[in-house]
């Protein structure tokens, strides 16, 4: 076998390759393929030599590398220590506590990232199944998998093309490549085009690419490419190495980590130290000390309370068509800044519709009627610039007729009750047009082809000729653009000017405008008798088509704006449709009305020039996917938290780069959906906002979690500061720190987690990803729950020790005190700034079920005998129990009127 030679340009995905700029004939040469395909044995050592043409993919994490990530944060490793110190000192039963707590926070947190991970290793089925090639001569089909560089390969409409290959012949080939570039026109090809090599992915048009679609036409190509040395191939590679953005949770709650640790265990060193220095302490008291000073400080239940609050959000998000793929994310999209989102099946259909129709009256001028309907869909209706209904109109029912005859698409019933559709994008919106006028697309059955003239791009239009056997007549209907099938029409220069200017105006305004004709031409035809090229007709009009909005998509970019989020189309389509469809969404206004061009950002990146233009710009148009990725990182060199929406592998470098991936799940590629943290499955950008929506409500718990769980911890951590300082016991021991902390507190901080919005959530500005996930507020609100808890708790437990209660009967009251302030205190917990006691319960019942289950779950500690052996609590009676719901509900009127002072001061700066 000879070598194969390829080019050596291999720079981006904007030369293909090179393949383009060479002739038919030298990519023969250099692939070594033969007219009549390669041999079958010829094709099996290509295959041993090159690989099965799949797309390369990593291997996943296993379930132990998955377990052992659990084992990562400083949280575990400091409990990790203090079980070790437990051992030593001969405290198993607080060893085995602290071990369940590892257990159960390392099971909890496998298991929901196992099921992330294993759902993320989907193999990639961007390629056919099943490919026709050219085998010893004859036509062959084969499993996609073994195509082989060189080899010969058939597609046609509406089939998958399995590789890179170079055309060498074709007839009226189009490629739907929307996936790979954004457009939702399909792209004309031609064998004889030649290409300089500085063209875009979407101008190469003697190249067909792996995973596009063959939209019309067919061709015979030579395989330049294959598995990850395709386009997509390099994508998917690409997507390996570049490393996604980390969300502003896990950023806030490493910097929370690495403090907490460094300062408890420094504290904890020199409780030690002073025990044993300065008191006298034995080495067991004064370790017992430092371990119970971990216990208290280091919020055990905090990784397996986020973990549940993520999951509730997750559970949350799916039940509004957002599926989170990974666990962080959930917080993330309500942090984002800026939402940078493809235009193509993610703001639009990506089903290209009739919106208008130019239809010319018996006297020659032009009326502009109304289209409803939206994509495929095959109600809707036409009507004038009054809004009457027009569908019975002769001249209209005669364009519309004109569109469905010129027409090479397929649209049938399916077995599910949608559509099948093959063909081109502009024939199928022929099609479904005049499936909405009804009856109109019948004409195909009493009209004969006889003959056709595909669309070609140097034609610039397409025509046929049917015989309607009523009244033997030949009906030539042709299509195109305006200036081209206007030339073809018999009228005056001045009528052709107005006609001309009338399309150009539609075409100003996005849309892709396609011109009909007609002519009847008296007779029949005779066997092998061929058609003059088409002149003499009659100008019918015109159509305006778009790929139009979603639904919902309007209300979707207001809510995002109300809510501090700026949103951005980046597209590979043309300017002028994309700035036709942002300002259809209302995405820009008069001040925001700057199109950026893929070349005009290369040009300012370069100069270094882009910060202002970056600023004011809502639309981004004929971006490749590597200006996709550079824009994404120009802002976020501007300090935005970037989510990226998207649906092709043209999105997937930016997405694999943003801070926030999000992808298409019914439209999307698979290399779309494996490059994404959040999948829509509903393909809808409204659903984002939904995702906003809960995500912030997500923070929000999870910022009510940590109050409640740190203003706890740092009340026990007060207690044994206090305790130490003033020479008594530990007013608590270690396991009953932990008891508090993993058992009643841990059911109640779940319920937190299902708190539903506040009424305020969509109208507060993103929270900057750099701020620390304590400011101000928190601080204050946890050092106000932790000063009434340490101090209050103390004084009980000083009085009791004082009055000559035994140590353990003070600490058993003390515990029953510190399970009420939890249950007391996760009420203060359920509004940052509302008052808890406007707050009606029965909004979220599981709260309330918590804390009745927390302090049942303590009562029950102290009248079972295991549980009084191993905590050392015992029943208490009335009149304690009086003692200590009274000094609990103390907590109450300290944070409300901590709530009083901060809603006075924000109500100071809006007046201010």
């Amino acid at each position: 076998m000879k070598a194969v030679r390829f080019p050596t340009d291999r720079s981006s995905e904007r030369t293909a390759n090179g393949w383009h700029t060479l002739e038919a004939e030298e990519i023969r040469r250099r692939t070594d393929s033969p007219p009549a395909g390669l041999s079958a044995d010829e094709a099996a050592k290509r295959l041993r030599a090159s690989g099965p043409n799949v797309i390369h993919e990593s291997p996943g994490l296993t379930f132990p590398q998955i377990l052992l990530h659990q084992f990562e944060s400083p949280f575990i490793w400091l409990l990790m220590g203090s079980a070790a110190l437990a051992i030593a000192l001969s405290e198993f039963e607080d060893a085995a506590f602290i071990g369940v707590v590892l257990a159960l926070n390392a099971a909890l947190g496998s298991a929901q990232e196992f099921r992330a991970e294993r759902g993320a290793r989907r193999l990639k089925r961007l390629m056919s199944s099943k490919a026709v090639v050219e085998r010893d001569g004859k036509p062959l089909r084969i499993d996609a998998r073994e195509i082989v560089p060189g080899d010969l390969i058939r597609v046609e409409s509406g089939d998958v093309v399995p590789a890179d290959a170079r055309i060498v012949s074709s007839w009226s080939l189009a490629a739907d490549e929307s996936l790979m570039t954004g457009e939702s026109i399909a792209t004309s090809k031609d064998a004889a085009w030649l290409g300089t090599g500085g063209e875009p992915l979407g101008d190469i048009r003697n190249m067909i690419f792996a995973g596009t679609t063959v939209a019309r036409g067919r061709a015979t190509a030579i395989v330049v490419a294959t598995g990850s040395a395709t386009q997509i191939g390099g994508i998917a590679e690409s997507l390996e190495q570049e490393r996604s953005g980390v969300p502003p949770l896990v950023q806030r709650m490493r910097r929370f980590a690495r403090s907490v640790a460094l300062a408890v265990a420094a504290v904890a060193a020199v409780i030690a130290a002073y025990e044993l220095a300065f008191r006298g302490s034995s080495l067991r008291a004064a370790v017992q000390f430092a371990v119970a000073l971990v216990i208290s400080a280091v919020p055990e239940g905090l990784p397996i309370a986020l973990t549940i609050a993520l999951a509730i959000g997750t559970m949350r998000m799916s039940r509004r068509n957002v599926i989170v793929r990974r666990l962080a994310a959930v917080e993330a999209l309500g942090s984002c800044t800026l939402v940078a989102t493809d235009k193509t099946g993610t703001l639009t259909c990506n089903e290209l519709t009739v919106k208008h129709i130019l239809v010319t009256d018996d006297g020659g001028k032009n009326a502009l009627w109304n289209v409803s309907g939206e994509g495929y869909d095959l109600t809707g209706t036409v009507t004038d610039e009054n809004g009457r209904l027009r569908n019975e109109d002769a001249a209209l029912r005669r364009i519309v007729r004109a569109g469905v005859l010129c027409n090479e698409a397929e649209l049938t019933p399916d077995s599910e009750g949608g559509m099948q559709r093959h063909g081109d994008a502009v024939d199928l919106a022929l099609l479904v047009l005049g499936r909405k006028m009804g009856g109109i697309d019948t004409s195909i059955e009493t009209a004969t082809l006889l003959h056709r003239i595909a669309y070609e791009p140097e034609l610039r239009f397409a025509a046929t000729w049917h015989a309607l056997p009523e009244n033997e007549t030949v009906l030539l209907c042709v299509k195109g653009s305006p200036k081209r099938v206007l030339e073809m029409c018999e009228m005056q220069p001045d009528a052709r000017a107005r006609h001309q200017a009338t399309a150009d105006s539609l075409a100003a305004r996005g849309f892709r405008v396609i011109a009909l004709a007609d002519r009847r031409i008296p007779g029949r035809w005779g066997a092998g008798t061929l058609p003059d090229s088409p002149a003499h007709l009659e100008y019918l009009g015109a159509v305006g088509m778009i790929d139009p909005p979603r639904p919902g998509v309007r209300e979707a970019i207001r809510r995002c704006r109300g809510a501090g989020v700026r949103v951005v189309m980046v597209t590979g389509d043309h300017a002028k449709t994309a700035q036709a469809i942002a300002a259809d969404l209302g995405l820009t206004d008069g001040a925001e009305a700057v199109v950026v061009t893929g070349d005009t950002f290369e040009i300012r990146m370069r100069d270094g020039h882009d910060a202002a233009r970056l600023a004011k710009a809502r639309v981004f148009a004929r971006m490749s996917s590597t200006q996709k990725l550079e824009l994404v990182r120009a802002f976020q060199a501007e300090g935005h938290f970037v989510a990226v929406t998207g649906d092709g592998a043209n999105d997937a470098q930016a997405l694999k780069a943003a801070d926030l991936a999000i992808a298409m799940g019914r439209s999307g590629t698979d290399i779309a959906r494996e490059s994404a943290d959040l999948v829509l499955t509903d393909d809808n950008f409204a659903s984002i906002v939904a995702g906003v929506e809960e995500g912030r409500i997500a923070y929000d718990n999870i910022r009510k979690v940590i109050v409640l769980l740190v203003s706890t911890g740092a009340g026990e951590l007060a207690l044994v500061i206090l305790a130490m300082l003033g020479g008594y016991p530990l007013p608590l021991l270690p396991l009953q720190l932990l008891w508090l902390n993993v058992a009643t507190e841990a059911i109640q901080d779940e319920a937190l987690a299902f708190e539903p919005s506040e009424d305020d959530v969509m109208r507060r500005a993103p929270r900057p990803p750099s701020e620390p996930i304590f400011d101000r507020l928190m601080i204050e609100r946890i050092a106000v729950g932790a000063a009434v808890m340490g101090c209050v708790g103390f004084g009980l437990f000083v009085a009791l020790v004082e009055s000559g209660h035994p140590v353990e009967s003070a600490r058993n009251h003390l515990l029953l005190l510190m399970v009420l302030f939890e249950n007391v205190h996760i009420g203060n917990c359920r509004s940052e700034n509302a008052s808890s006691l406007g707050i009606s319960p029965l909004r979220n019942p599981l709260l309330v079920a918590g804390a009745a289950l927390a302090l049942g779950l303590h009562i029950m500690a102290m009248h079972t005998p295991w549980f009084q052996r191993v905590l050392h609590v015992e029943p208490v009676t009335p009149a304690m129990w009086c003692v200590a719901i009274g000094l609990a509900l103390s907590i109450l009127p300290a944070v409300e009127l901590h709530k009083w002072y901060w809603r006075r001061r924000r109500d100071d700066r809006i007046t201010g």
